[in-house]
């Protein structure tokens, strides 16, 4: 089987697929989007459609586990398939088989006590038993638009067979399974925050229902303006979420649970002791049973960094290392590719995108400060328009951001702002244009 980006788990008679939705979504509206989609999939009866209750009655009288797709609705990078992607798999089909099945295409009144997931999926899964315990995620990003050896049809089989037998050996496990359900956010849902005050606590299909919905990202995106308008620094928990195993130097192979694919040398992973071929089984004791697991055991450890306990399977042999996290771990990874990083977008840089020049670029232009980014957006509307209002334009080079040359990413502006600013501080900036020094003054924002 084949790498794909990621929704194409949604079923019909076999699994369901999305290229007919892809074509149908460039003649649609965001409107008619939502709604046909609802049709097509209450048609085919094999999914519970935006209906969590209904999904707990029928799995407690059943017996069986919960399989909960959250799945924003529209959303094209979720219909990037590869071309050659066969429709309909025999095996994930008759896994999927073994669950109560539910799609949640909004997240208006989801309970975030329990479904507690890296926002800036587009696609996330839960597998979780009645009782609202969780046996494990699946879904994983690290890219905006790129997901190939993040997810594969065979690591999501193997996601569902796991928890299976989590669910099977279930409630004995019970406390190996308790740190995967996190502890309460600032709001029990998602329109409970401030500025989602506004949607209402569920889809509004008699009305408008496309703008009734509150995706995913919309989230992250409220719970760091939710600090940020206290004018408090946002957490770096909430600033830098669900850490991806590239940043302590793993290569995870995306066809099983974990399984170490390569280790990046003087990595924290390497110096661990991780070893190409390790399947990682727990994190602090949490069963994994994706790479998603691995990213929500890692969201755990706090930013102050901390030793964490991993046992791994090596060869025939079972052990446990020790990964050694320091302080301002989570800076590692890169977050900029985030949907939500278009809210400190406006906050640092008044609108810009910012691309780090590639070596060559920065040898010809004879730099001698490190920093080095390329304006590759700048907007013209609202408070995303202040960067332009200023001068600034596309192909600008940044050189230097209030005094300092070594913020080498856009993540690390973003970092800048939220420890040394707040909402109305103006800052400096330095760019190029055709070779010439220019400087910017902008606000931060609110």
């Amino acid at each position: 089987m084949r790498a794909f980006a990621l929704a194409t788990v949604f079923l019909s008679a076999g699994l369901f697929s999305l290229f007919a939705v892809a074509e149908a979504n460039a003649k649609e509206d965001r409107e008619t989007i939502v709604r046909n989609d609802r049709e097509r999939v209450l048609a085919t009866g094999y999914w519970i459609y935006n209906d969590l209750d209904a999904a707990y009655e029928q799995a407690r009288q059943s017996g069986k586990p919960i399989l909960v797709v959250l799945r924003c609705l529209p959303c094209e990078e979720c219909v990037k398939l590869d071309d050659d992607l066969v429709e309909g798999d025999p095996e994930l089909k008759r896994l999927l088989d073994q669950y109560v099945r539910v799609r949640v295409v909004g997240t208006n009144g989801l309970d975030l006590n329990v479904f507690q997931y890296d926002t800036d999926q587009s696609f996330a899964v839960f597998m979780l038993n009645a009782d609202k315990t969780v046996y494990g995620r699946f879904g994983t990003r690290s890219h905006r638009t790129e997901w190939l050896g993040d997810v594969s049809l065979e690591g999501m089989a193997a996601a569902l067979r796991e928890s299976l037998k989590l669910h099977a050996a279930y409630p004995a496990n019970r406390e190996s399974l308790a740190g995967k359900t996190g502890d309460p956010l600032e709001f029990v849902s998602p329109e409970k925050y401030p500025t989602l005050s506004d949607r209402p606590d569920h889809l509004n299909y008699s009305g408008q229902v496309a703008k009734s919905c509150i995706h995913c990202h919309q989230i992250g995106e409220a719970r760091r303006d939710y600090y940020w308008q206290k004018g408090q620094s946002i957490p770096e928990e909430v600033l830098h979420p669900y850490p991806h195993p590239k940043s302590i130097g793993w290569v995870l192979d995306a066809r099983y649970p974990a399984r170490v694919k390569s280790v990046a040398e003087d990595s924290a992973a390497a110096k661990a002791g991780f070893q190409v071929g390790d399947d990682l089984l727990s994190i602090h004791s949490q069963p994994l049973v994706s790479m998603a697991d691995v990213q929500w055991a890692l969201h755990q450890v706090p930013a102050e960094g901390a030793e964490v306990e991993i046992q791994i399977k090596r060869g025939d042999q079972t052990q446990t290392l020790t990964l050694s996290l320091p302080e301002g771990w989570r800076r590692w990874d890169d977050s900029s590719w985030r949907v939500s990083s278009w809210m400190m977008r406006r906050i640092a840089g008044g609108g810009m995108r910012l691309l780090p020049l590639d070596e060559s670029e920065h040898r010809e232009l004879q730099l001698r400060s490190p920093m080095a980014l390329r304006v590759a957006n700048v907007g013209k509307f609202g408070l995303h328009a202040t960067a332009h209002k200023a001068g600034v334009r596309v192909g600008d080079i940044l050189i230097e951001y209030d005094g300092e040359s070594d913020l080498i990413r856009e993540a690390d502006i973003f970092d800048h702002v939220n420890e040394q600013h707040r909402p109305g501080d103006r800052v400096q900036m330095k760019f190029l244009r055709n070779g010439r020094p220019r400087t910017v003054e902008i606000p931060i924002q609110k």
